[in-house]
């Protein structure tokens, strides 16, 4: 063991390079390095947290922090952060005064609407360097790859 390794590092296994979701997670995490950047400057955090609030229309950042599955303070970051840049507003819990929901604002739509267009621009655009026979097989795998999205909401 070198003097950088760390003891748990050893103790795990190596995994195939033939282990499919192993080959996936690599590529998928490649991928969204490469089509994640924003012209507004929105990290992926960000914009996977005012996605959520976009789809739901009104949450509570508890309830948000556990779809994104987050830290209650990292959270509280990401909310004010999005409320400083005007893109969620606080709306009051009418049932209880310490909650509150948060909300999206037209602009927070707009942005989000910006920041997937320019994720697809971009994956569209690596997508289209793969051979046909390659597109193809991706488009027959997106029917799984979103079902499989969903089932890891469901949890």
């Amino acid at each position: 063991m070198s003097t950088t390794e760390s003891p748990a590092a050893t103790a795990l296994p190596a995994p195939e390079d033939s282990d499919l979701a192993t080959r996936l997670a690599v590529a998928i995490g490649r991928i969204n390095r490469r089509i994640r950047p924003t012209r507004d400057g929105l990290s992926h955090g960000l914009v996977s947290a005012l996605g959520t609030v976009v789809r739901v229309g009104e949450i509570r950042p508890g309830d948000l922090a556990r779809v994104e599955a987050v830290a209650a303070p990292t959270m509280t970051r990401l909310v004010a952060d999005l409320e400083a840049k005007g893109l969620i507003t606080r709306r009051p819990d009418p049932s209880d005064g310490r909650s509150f929901f948060v909300v999206p604002t037209p602009a927070g739509v707009d942005v989000l609407r910006r920041a997937r267009f320019e994720r697809a621009e971009r994956l569209a655009a690596l997508l289209e360097t793969l051979p046909r026979e390659q597109q193809d097989a991706v488009r027959a795998a997106i029917e799984g790859l979103e079902r499989a999205s969903q089932a890891a909401f469901a949890r």
